[in-house]
Formats: structure tokens, sequence, C-alpha cells
């Protein structure tokens, strides 16, 4: 157990190594077991909850919200809010989609109650809306952040040239800024990030906090070559087999988790959180069981020689 913990970016705010993702509440975890893992992660020092007002509109049934909801119930009933950043998505809930000043308010405005709580300490625009342009946007979010309703804007899913835009006009304006991306990056993924997006990133000082960390369950090494794996989204990992590079990585995975006596998934964690700009990785749990082998990435510092090899087998 560690109370590591992480600058993320330039907010100000201090973050456990490791976000745990809300997209499973709700969806593959029901509340009682949403709420076991949210405790255990407390309980190993965690800080950080990673959700979206869309999580999980995708499943019958549901409309979105559902995991907005669960993690408010918890933070009520725990009576923790104060210990916790909560960061949580606009853009696209089926009521609210894009990104037009009146969209990012009524998002906002209905994430605070499903999460019952006066604030969102971090709040992303799920996938940028270009038909919006940069300056209504910002200004959008930006009268979130004077209204007490918002503490620090971030950015998911954009071109490195919007997020360059949006940063000018900030700086020009005065007005809010973005202080970290959410980019889809991992070992078995590199090109949706580095490049002119990790460098826009970087040269403004953003926190990036990758999803897909572990490639959909792929870098846990659960999918091997003959073996079948029941889970939600097991097509999208175990397409990662039938590529070379899928396979290279999984041999040095196993290669470095042998010598240090770990679990694939930390290794990989471990990785990504050493690559330039990443401040914490995101991953979901959906049982207590899973957990471990996540928060272990704020113990796990991986060798010069380890991350060369990764870095190497992920080309």
């Amino acid at each position: 157990m560690t109370s590591a913990r992480t600058p993320l970016g330039t907010s100000g705010l201090q973050v456990f190594p490791l976000a745990l993702g809300g997209n499973v509440f709700g969806w593959t975890a029901d509340e009682e077991q949403s709420f076991a893992v949210l405790d255990a992660y407390v309980a190993a020092g965690g800080n950080f909850i990673d959700t979206a007002d869309a999580y999980s509109a995708w499943v019958e049934g549901n409309h979105g919200g559902e995991s907005e909801t669960v993690i408010g119930k918890w933070l009520a009933s725990r009576s923790n809010r104060s210990d916790i950043v909560v960061a949580t998505k606009a853009g696209a809930h089926p009521d609210f989609r894009g990104l037009s000043a009146a969209t990012i308010k009524g998002a906002a405005e209905a994430s605070l109650r499903r999460l019952g709580t006066d604030h969102i300490d971090l709040y992303y625009t799920h996938f940028d809306d270009e038909n919006v342009p940069v300056e209504e946007i910002i200004t959008a979010l930006d009268q979130l952040v004077k209204d007490g309703k918002v503490r620090h804007i971030a950015a998911s899913n954009i071109s490195p040239e919007r997020l360059a835009a949006s940063l000018a006009f900030s700086e020009r304006e005065g007005l809010a800024r973005y202080v970290a991306l959410q980019p889809h990056y991992n070992l078995v993924s590199r090109s949706t990030y580095e490049g002119a997006l990790q460098d826009t990133a970087a040269a403004a000082g953003l926190a990036a906090v990758p999803y897909y960390a572990l490639a959909s369950g792929f870098l846990t090494g659960k999918y091997r070559p003959g073996t079948t794996v029941e889970s939600a989204r097991s097509t999208k990992a175990g397409g990662h087999l039938e590529s070379e590079q899928g396979r290279k990585v999984l041999a040095a995975l196993d290669q470095v988790a042998g010598e240090r006596n770990a679990e694939l998934a930390t290794v990989a964690l471990a990785w990504l959180a050493a690559q330039p700009t990443v401040a914490a990785p995101i991953a979901s749990a959906r049982t207590v069981e899973q957990l471990p082998a996540l928060v272990a990435v704020a113990d796990l510092r991986l060798t010069g020689r380890e991350l060369a090899l990764l870095t190497e087998a992920s080309a």
C-alpha cells in the first residue's frame, strides 16, 4: 500500500499514479461490486476516479449516466468527496451530444446531479466537436470554472491542431486552460499519441491520462494463442494476437514480469507511466481481485533496460 501522488500537469492537483476507470460501473459491475472495487482502490491509496456522462449508454436498457450515478451514491455513502479527484466528460451523452455552449452547460449540470456534488475536479471534452469553434468551447468551459462548478478543464480525442488552437485562445483571452489530455495510448497503440499530439501536450505542460492503457485487457496477458476469454471486450483485445507487434510485446512483457516477479498488467502500466507527459494511466477493474495488479504500478519503477526492451518490442 502506498500513498504515492503525482502532480497533474499545472493544475496543482496531486493524484494517485493510476486513475480508476469508471466505465464498468453500472455495466459489467453492479452497484455492490462497484462499491467494493472503489473501496479497495481507496484502501490501496487511490484518489483519482475517471468516468463520463455517456457511461454506459451503449448497453441495452441504459441511457448514459449509470457510472456517474454509482460513483455519486458511493461518494455520499462514504462521505469522502473531499479526498477524491473526480474526473468526468461531456459531449457523448445521448441527451447532450456535441460541444455547443448550451450542451456543455446542460451536460455539466446533469453530471453534477448524478455525482451528487457541487463541483467536478477535472472536466473533459470527451470527443472534440469540430463543428463548434474552439472559442465557444473554451468560453463555455471557462464559465463553469468561474461558477465554481468545475475546478480544471481537459480534453480527450482531439487533434493536435485543435488542441493548440484551444490553448492559444485560453492564453490570449486569459480564460481557463486545459491542464490534461486523455489520449488513446498503450504498448500496442503508440501512434495514437506519440508525435504531434504528445509534442503539443509536452510544450504546454499538459498531463496525459491515457485510456485503453491495457488495450482492452490484451496487455494483462490473459489472451494467448488457443485460449478463449469470456469478456465483453474479448474480440477487440484478442485481435492483437494476430499482429507480430502484439506477440512481440507479450513476449517482452513476459520477460520483464518474470524478472521483476510482477503481473504483466503492472509492467504494461509501468511502461506507460514512464513515458513523457504521462501522469496516470487509466485502468478499470470489474472485481476486487483485478485491482492489485493495477494499483501496483505505484510501486514499480522499470529500469532503462526494461523500458528499452518494451519500447523496441512495441515499435
